[in-house]
């Protein structure tokens, strides 16, 4: 079965389906045009009986033999044309077979090539040479830099760093905006009752109270 899979003899076997079936479609094609036609010579017959059954009944008898035999022979056609289309089917499901079994034994010889002499021991062990491998390389890091590589840090002091620059980054944000919480703004302002009121300039001072009363008027929006 092996010498289908290479050389000339190889190409012409597997040539040799498709031939097979072009063969037998050629043939259905024949037997299916003289199953029509003996149709069609059965219903002439039919009707010349039935034309000649109150006048000529010589007529219709005959008529009716060859309407019997054309019946016989239709019988035969439909059972070789059942017969060759049984086979075509065989023929391609075969083929179909044949081909899907060689793709298999391509599959399993690329694998073979592919894992050559690997086993599944020799892949245990090789994974252990390297995890050895990586526990040494640390320990030997460590040795170097005197303290832990790869350690995990304390959850803790990352928790408060992120504390830290997310209220750096609210900061940041608030000071592009310009948006200042109220209370921090009312802290910064002198009150009202502390404004000194011997200031030389009553002018500036005016204008002072004036700023001072529409900040507050903005800080209230």
């Amino acid at each position: 079965m092996w010498s289908w899979f290479g050389g000339a003899a190889a190409q012409k076997r597997k040539d040799a389906p498709k031939d097979a079936i072009l063969q037998l479609r050629e043939q259905l094609g024949l037997l299916q045009k003289r199953e029509k036609h003996l149709e069609t010579q059965i219903s002439e017959q039919d009707a010349m009986a039935r034309k000649h059954v109150n006048t000529d009944k010589n007529a219709a008898k005959n008529a009716l033999r060859r309407k019997k035999v054309h019946e016989k022979n239709l019988e035969q056609t439909t059972a070789q044309i059942m017969q060759l289309e049984q086979q075509v089917y065989s023929i391609e499901a075969a083929n179909i077979n044949h081909e899907t079994l060689a793709a298999m034994v391509r599959a399993g010889d690329a694998m073979k090539h592919i894992h050559g002499k690997m086993k599944l021991e020799d892949v245990d062990k090789t994974m252990e040479e390297l995890q050895d491998q990586h526990a040494l390389s640390t320990e030997i890091g460590n040795a170097i830099t005197g303290f832990p590589i790869g350690e995990q840090p304390d959850e803790d002091e990352l928790e408060s760093e992120l504390e830290g620059l997310e209220q750096e980054a609210m900061d940041a944000k608030m000071l592009h905006t310009g948006t200042v919480p109220v209370g921090s703004q009312l802290d910064r302002l002198p009150a009202a009752g502390n404004t000194d009121l011997k200031h030389p300039a009553k002018a500036e001072e005016d204008d002072d109270e004036a700023e001072l009363a529409k900040l507050r008027a903005e800080m209230a929006m």
